[in-house]
């Protein structure tokens, strides 16, 4: 009786014993959390040790990630993983990278980050983030992420995507602390991108033209629908940019606003561009200057600019805030269309931004037959898919000529 009984004692399971967790094929449980352990070789000494790396909400989730470091350990790629947020790692990226980033665009990046990233992903290790973690970001930016709880547009999310795919790429190729980029694999919106909107006819600009004569600033309005510049690019061009004998202009630069205050930086492609002149647009520039010389005497010793100064600048030769051009094209087309004194146009002069004049450049070209790759390169396009892109409708609507065009030559020929 009293073996009985020591035998079934001691064939009692220890409740200790039965708690602690229990490794199996390199994964293991403690609290609420997944961890794997793999054996990586050491570069330095050669010898193999283990790595411990834990995090993962699920047991397939570690599962998973211990399959892909047993396959980069065996390539000898694996990547020490280390206890960083995707927050912290945000953080250090933008400080690191704020001189490589142009002023506007780092501010957007912070306010993504701040806004859309942090509050969502921020808290997880960077090296927990899977492909899945990012579709899922996007997700819910689609159904909440805005203000008010309002879904984001698409495009928004893009952006979120533009930024978290850079950033993930240099926690690769730059900072090594992953192995591969998730953010290329997550499924992003489909965005539909806008193509431009109406925009002048030929016959339209040029009225709107006459009517912006008078003005000091006539120049820029000219020049802007004459090389399909865009706004920054022209505001930050020096006299020196320009050669009027040649006929040409470089775009190197470009102004912009940020904060405030006036900022200037690389173009929006980060390279520089020569732009070819027409001989009107030649005698538009050399009458502006003789205009700036004559302000220049006006003011005397108040005189702000520099020798070589800005193309455009206002009255004291500072140069001009970018703000200002785009409100006076809105302001010269509403002192045509509504005349404070005698009558109304009978055809009053459609709406337009300042954007529209790079616009109705392209436009024309694309429609007068001019080659594609042309048309990106003086719009400073990086590559002319984007000029595809944008402009897709106008040649779609040159495209439905070339067949006619085509058999008009034969028959010429015949």
């Amino acid at each position: 009786m009293t073996k009985s009984r020591a035998t079934t004692l001691e064939s009692k399971p220890n409740k200790k014993q039965d708690k602690k967790p229990k490794l199996r094929d390199g994964i293991i449980k403690r609290g609420n959390t997944w961890y794997y352990v793999i054996r990586v070789k050491d570069p330095e000494t050669g010898l193999s040790k283990p790595k411990w790396v834990g995090g993962y909400a699920t047991e397939d989730e570690a599962k998973a990630a211990r399959d892909e470091a047993r396959v980069t350990a065996r390539r000898g790629e694996y990547v020490d993983r280390n206890a960083i947020t995707v927050g912290e790692y945000l953080d250090d990226w933008i400080e690191a990278h704020a001189m490589q980033i142009k002023p506007r665009t780092l501010k957007d990046y912070r306010m993504i980050i701040r806004l859309y990233i942090k509050p969502n992903i921020g808290r997880m290790r960077l090296q927990a983030v899977r492909p899945s973690t990012i579709t899922k970001l996007y997700r819910d930016l689609l159904g909440s992420g805005g203000k008010d709880g309002k879904g984001l547009s698409a495009r928004s999310v893009i952006y979120v995507h533009a930024v978290l795919r850079k950033a993930f790429g240099d926690a690769v190729d730059v900072d090594q602390l992953i192995a591969s980029n998730p953010v290329e694999r997550a499924k992003r919106p489909k965005y539909q991108y806008a193509e431009p909107g109406t925009v002048w006819t030929p016959a339209q600009l040029r009225a709107f033209l006459a009517l912006a004569r008078p003005h000091r600033l006539y120049a820029f309005f000219h020049l802007a629908a004459y090389t399909g510049a865009r706004r920054g690019e022209l505001l930050n061009l020096r006299w020196p940019d320009i050669d009027l004998d040649g006929r040409t202009v470089t775009i190197a630069g470009s102004a912009g606003m940020v904060d405030g205050e006036r900022i200037e930086g690389t173009t929006k492609s980060g390279r520089t561009r020569l732009v070819t002149l027409d001989e009107e647009t030649v005698t538009v520039l050399r009458e502006h200057r003789k205009s700036q010389a004559a302000d220049q005497l006006l003011v005397g010793d108040e005189w702000r600019g520099q020798r070589d100064g800005y193309v455009f600048a206002n009255g004291w030769g500072a140069p001009i805030y970018p703000d200002t051009v785009t409100q006076l094209i809105r302001d010269l087309v509403k002192a045509y269309n509504d005349p404070k004194n005698g009558p109304k146009p009978k055809e009053p002069l459609p709406y337009a931004r300042l954007h529209d004049l790079r616009h109705i450049h392209a436009t024309t070209l694309l429609l007068a037959g001019v080659p594609v790759h042309v048309v990106a390169a003086r719009l400073g396009h990086a590559d002319p898919a984007i000029t595809l892109r944008v402009y897709a409708h106008v040649i779609r609507a040159a495209e439905t000529r070339a067949a006619d065009v085509f058999a008009e030559a034969i028959k010429s020929a015949c």
